[in-house]
Formats: C-alpha cells, sequence, structure tokens
C-alpha cells in the first residue's frame, strides 16, 4: 500500500473551480486506474481554501502511473495558477 496526503492553499477566487476540477480527477483515478484505491478529495470549513487530498494506492508504481493519465494531465493544465502552495507527504505501509 502506498498512500499520499496532499495540501492545497488554494486562490480563493479560484476556489470552485479547482473543487470541480479535482472532483473530476478523483472520480477518474477511481474508476480507470485498477491501483487506485481510495481519492478523497476534503476540507475544512474553518480554512475554506486549503483542500486535502488522502489518496491510497497499491504501490508506488501504481502511483506514477496515475501521474501518466490524461486526467491527472488535465488537472494539471486546468488548476495552473490556481494553487499558492502545496505540501505533499508520502506513506508506505508498515509491515510486521
Amino acid at each position: 500500500m502506498f498512500a499520499l496526503a496532499v495540501t492545497f492553499d488554494i486562490v480563493p477566487a479560484d476556489l470552485d473551480a479547482f473543487k470541480a476540477a479535482m472532483l473530476i480527477n478523483a472520480k477518474a483515478s477511481l474508476s480507470t486506474e485498477p491501483g487506485c484505491r481510495q481519492f478523497d478529495v476534503c476540507m475544512d470549513p474553518e480554512r475554506p481554501y486549503e483542500i486535502f487530498l488522502y489518496e491510497i494506492y497499491d504501490d508506488e508504481a501504481a502511483f506514477d502511473a496515475h501521474t501518466k493519465t490524461a486526467h491527472y494531465a488535465t488537472l494539471q493544465s486546468t488548476t495552473k495558477g490556481m494553487v499558492k502552495d502545496k505540501n505533499v507527504r508520502f506513506f508506505k505501509e508498515v509491515h510486521q
């Protein structure tokens, strides 16, 4: 299992457009990528311009494949300039 948590600080005027584009990307990821197990798009009501993603993939290769999809490329081009800051953290499952 390979997970990532991404926090975006969005330009306020672009919030609705960013959310719409991200939700399209999340839906496409879940429906067309066999290695994508979860893709949640979340907001903190106290910080309305912060978007948090929680994604789970079978492995790092499945995530790498995600970054090469057409819907990911569309997201990148559509949201260019909408993001003030972005923080990405990657996690691997701990095995006993």
